[in-house]
């Protein structure tokens, strides 16, 4: 699952205005923590799909995140992306929307779409904008912060 910067109406988020760079990601100290089971939430600081266009806006700033949905831990995210929190509560409500399906091409359509951006079609980068996406529309109608006065979470964890 992530949140990616982008239009409200497609369900992105939009960062504050004069949000100031975050000079911590650069720090090997807030890549400590690890994506050690579901429901761990990480600052995506790898590569993201925004659009070009916002990416070239002069106050963009990478404002995608996930949450780890399992079985397992994702040790591949590790050194990659800096954890900073976990799903406390609601994670059978994480564990669902993973569980919607995404459309998955076959290996012909992925060739068959190589070879249109090869030859300079567009289309092709707008038909792969819809691999990997789930089938069903996932509306969150509110989220926010759970207040814990004293977490019983191992030191490992967020």
């Amino acid at each position: 699952m992530a949140g990616k910067q982008g239009r409200r109406d497609k369900g992105e988020v939009k960062p504050p205005l004069q949000m100031v760079r975050n000079t911590e990601t650069v720090d090997s100290k807030a890549f400590v923590l690890e994506h050690s089971r579901p429901g761990i939430v990480s600052l995506c600081l790898s590569e993201n799909d925004d659009d070009d266009e916002i990416k070239l806006d002069p106050d963009y700033h990478n404002v995608e995140f996930l949450v780890t949905t399992g079985p397992g831990p994702c040790p591949q995210l590790d050194s990659k992306n800096i954890v900073f929190g976990a799903v406390l509560e609601g994670l059978d409500v994480v564990t669902s929307i993973a569980s919607i399906p995404t459309y998955k091409p076959s290996e012909r359509i992925r060739q068959y779409n190589d070879l249109a951006e090869f030859l300079g079609d567009g289309r092709a980068k707008n038909a792969r904008a819809i691999w990997n996406k789930p089938l069903k529309t996932v509306y969150i109608s509110g989220c926010g912060e759970l207040k814990v006065a004293k977490p019983t979470l191992p030191p490992t964890l967020p």
